[in-house]
């Protein structure tokens, strides 16, 4: 006879916490949000340690190595999606391993033969009015100048003018070599000691590396939580696949990828046995491995002990998937994290070995990851909440005079990543378990992901915590009603933005 849980399956919407002591040291700027990214044994430090909770979901709408860079700067962690040829992978990693911070490439590249009508043009479409003159024209190629509007005059000069004639020509330029600058620090002492708005970086050469602005210098100094490598590259990591292993995961690791995870839409399967044993005999136990999803203790304690470095919770529950409402399967995501992070503690008392857990999906607004963070999650993957912002990889789109970004599922025909739900039959997907959809544009991630961790700070002040280890420990979580749902928003009032008046 069918096993019959006897709880029901409840959502994180369904739940409130409830406040605690707190001292007067309980402030915000006290919070540390910390968290172990992979396993380790008690005494020890896991290998990978975020400074935020937060990593970006392993799909094509949201995580590319512009996502991984703009997050890695604010303490957290993307996953390269893994639904691309194994080169476009690799390649985004090697791009985010390879960039330095405050070092960025010229994407406004010009020839000396290339007009000022040419010039206008590009200043339209990139908003950038510093531009490199290389002989041939790419971001790379040998530094002949440079071009800024100081340079030239629309109203007194021909449209047909090439930039040879009012560029500002490289024996006149402030520059520096690469072998002599190596740190954003060095760049800007040249900056200001040469009252600079750019300095362009190059190799022995000629040829053009990198630029470094001004304006960029605060901004550097602000990303105090950024997450780095012993060699001062970000941290980033990358999804493969329970078909493809053998040779995606050698080339992730050629790349840089600090760690990996296998993207499943159902973890209990000996696909992923047999994918993290292969990874760990082949490459060592170095070679770091999350595993998923999984909603039960069950399902958490196989891939515990088939290696898993995490573990992650969630069938069904993201905004785009379909699976429950296709396949029947899933589990509330409340319910199925605190079963899952209860076996965990179980686990850890029985080995000493810590897995953290990752809740992926569920999230509707801040606040539920704040719950899940209370019900025991080490750190969240969020799809939704990363699409909205300025450096997902989709396309900003304007529907009825508001601005949106394009969304869609992996399990859906956009993406088709069958891999993704592989049961071992043919190499195809066979139904959708995920949309395509839009999300409301949100702007800029470092401005949004503030927001979010400042709720997140101080809630946690709220409940007497200043770690999340000690958030778990002291959170104190009531079931809610649908009345007392109701009653915890803005009633019986009419809102004056939504009140017209003349």
């Amino acid at each position: 006879m069918a096993f019959y849980f006897e709880e029901p399956s409840h959502t994180f919407g369904e739940y409130l916490l409830v406040p605690g002591y707190s001292s007067d040291k309980c402030i915000p700027a006290n919070v540390s949000l910390k968290t172990p990214l992979v396993k380790f044994r008690k005494g020890e430090e896991p290998k990978i340690t975020m400074n935020i909770p937060m990593t970006s979901a392993i799909m094509q709408a949201v995580s590319d190595d512009n996502m991984a860079i703009a997050l890695a700067k604010e303490g957290g962690v993307s996953f390269i999606y893994g639904s691309q040829s194994i080169e476009n992978e690799a390649a985004m990693v090697s791009r985010v391993k390879h960039y330095k911070s405050g070092f960025v490439s010229s994407d406004s590249n010009i020839k000396p033969t290339t007009t000022l009508a040419e010039i206008l043009d590009l200043l339209q479409d990139t908003g950038h009015s510093t531009m490199a003159v290389t002989e041939d024209g790419t971001a790379n190629g040998k530094l002949l100048g440079i071009v800024t509007s100081r340079d030239y005059r629309v109203s007194r000069m021909s449209m047909d003018t090439p930039a040879s004639e009012f560029m500002t020509a490289f024996e006149n330029l402030v520059y520096a070599k690469a072998e002599e600058v190596t740190t954003i620090g060095q760049a800007n002492d040249i900056i200001w000691e040469n009252k600079l708005n750019m300095l362009p970086i190059i190799d022995k050469n000629q040829r053009l590396l990198y630029m470094v602005f001004r304006k960029d210098y605060n901004a550097n100094k602000d990303n105090e939580l950024e997450l780095i490598d012993d060699q001062k590259r970000y941290i980033v990591g990358a999804g493969i696949n329970t078909r493809d292993y053998a040779e995606r995961v050698p080339a992730l690791l050629e790349a840089g990828a600090d760690v990996l995870c296998i993207d499943s839409s159902e973890g209990f399967s000996e696909w992923q046995r047999i994918t993290l044993k292969y990874i760990h005999e082949n490459f060592g136990e170095d070679v770091k491995v999350g595993a998923g999803n999984v909603v039960d203790a069950e399902g958490f304690r196989f891939l515990a002990e088939a290696g898993a470095d995490f573990i992650k919770v969630g069938i069904g529950g993201g905004s785009i998937c379909i699976t429950r409402e296709t396949k029947g399967i899933g589990r509330g995501q409340a319910t199925a994290l605190i079963d899952v992070c209860r076996e965990r503690d179980k686990y850890y008392e029985e080995t000493g070995i810590y897995i953290p857990v990752c809740s992926d999906g569920g999230i509707v607004h801040d606040y539920h990851m704040t719950l899940a963070l209370a019900m025991g999650a080490d750190f969240l993957m969020l799809g939704r909440y990363f699409s909205r912002f300025d450096e997902s990889p989709t396309d900003k789109v304007k529907v009825n005079g508001t601005y949106y970004k394009e969304y869609w599922g992996e399990g859906s025909n956009r993406a088709r990543n069958w891999q993704r739900y592989d049961l071992g039959g043919s190499k195809k997907l066979s139904f959708e378990e995920g949309v395509d959809s839009y999300v409301p544009y949100a702007g800029p991630l470092k401005d949004n992901v503030g927001t979010t961790l400042a709720k997140i700070r101080s809630t946690m002040c709220n409940c007497g915590s200043l770690s999340l280890p000690e958030f778990r420990d002291k959170a104190k979580l009531t079931l809610v009603s649908a009345t007392s749902i109701v009653e915890g928003g803005s009633h019986d009032v009419i809102l004056r933005d939504r009140l017209g008046r003349e």
